[in-house]
């Protein structure tokens, strides 16, 4: 496959809605893995939901059996894939043992992970104002954590590292979205990361039961068809466009947790996501005004 440079045409009508498509969708995603609980090792049930939607996408992979990987970006869908394993099998977990709305707003971090990532391997500058909204989000994950005034559990830290991963992941996802259809991309992130998460999910296999294949194929769904719209709604509007649409996640995934789990509403969730939220709003408008856009929509979704 030859390498060339995908122009996609602005349509901050169409952007939204992907967006807003894809929130949906990752909604559901949230919903099932929280309602499965830790009954599966997070490797595990992360590797049947990824092996499922690679089955599912094995026609977006044509490209890949005619022609291979477009030149010059194999090790940026090794690494992707990589990155993308290790940050799922931390979010299947800290999902099983955290509120809904909790793992959504440390979620959010994940933007913050790009912007740094971005200024020390793309030697992006941090300007004095980008610097006060890092610390910003920072001191907003701390008022989530709250550590010395709760504990601080496994499943916040497996979070932190799902953020952190999940961030860095997303540099390499950028990149690759001038390189190759939103389609492809998709469906090469699902074959590398069942792949990547097949040796670790062996060392802890539990015999799953046949509704629990069910319910993980249809995260397999909403997750496909999560990632497929986020990524048709990076190519179709600029990131100012879409990010307020994104945000409303933190909204849903409080009321699904209230609803569905009678999970407490807690304030201080809400307001260290929300000076996460306002950070990443500020770092994503001045890039639009650089012109650079890197930073993407933070999203628990990204997660599955």
């Amino acid at each position: 496959m030859s390498r060339r440079m995908i122009q996609p045409q602005m349509n901050p009508g169409a952007g939204v809605a992907w967006m807003l498509l894809s929130g949906l969708c990752f909604v559901g995603v949230t919903a099932i893995i929280r309602y499965l609980g830790p009954a599966l090792p997070a490797a595990e049930g992360a590797f049947i939901r990824f092996g499922i939607g690679t089955i599912f996408l094995l026609p977006a992979l044509r490209p890949l059996w005619r022609g291979g990987l477009p030149e010059g970006t194999a090790r940026l869908f090794i690494g992707r894939g990589a990155l993308h394993s290790v940050a799922t099998a931390l979010w299947f977990y800290a999902m099983a043992r955290l509120p809904v709305a909790e793992v959504t707003a440390i979620g959010y971090l994940n933007p913050i992970v790009v912007t740094i990532g971005a200024a020390l391997v793309f030697g992006e500058r941090l300007a004095a104002r980008r610097i006060i909204a890092i610390a910003l989000a920072l001191v907003g994950a701390l008022v989530i954590l709250r550590p010395g005034l709760r504990e601080v559990t496994s499943g916040h830290l497996a979070q932190l590292g799902a953020a952190t991963f999940f961030g860095l992941a997303y540099l390499i996802a950028k990149e690759l979205s001038r390189h190759a259809p939103a389609g492809f991309i998709v469906a090469m992130m699902s074959l590398s990361v069942a792949t990547g998460l097949a040796p670790m999910a062996a060392l802890v296999w539990v015999t799953p039961t046949l509704t629990q294949v069910l319910w993980l194929a249809l995260v397999a769904v909403f997750a496909t068809a999560g990632h497929y719209s986020m990524t048709r709604a990076f190519a179709a509007a600029p990131l100012t466009v879409t990010q307020p649409v994104v945000f409303l996640q933190l909204v849903w995934a409080t009321i699904l947790g209230a609803v569905a789990f009678h999970e407490s509403v807690d304030p201080f969730v809400l307001l260290g996501g929300a000076m996460i939220i306002a950070a990443i709003s500020y770092i994503t408008w001045r890039e639009a005004r650089l012109k650079q856009g890197v930073t993407p929509p933070a999203t628990t979704g990204q997660a599955a």
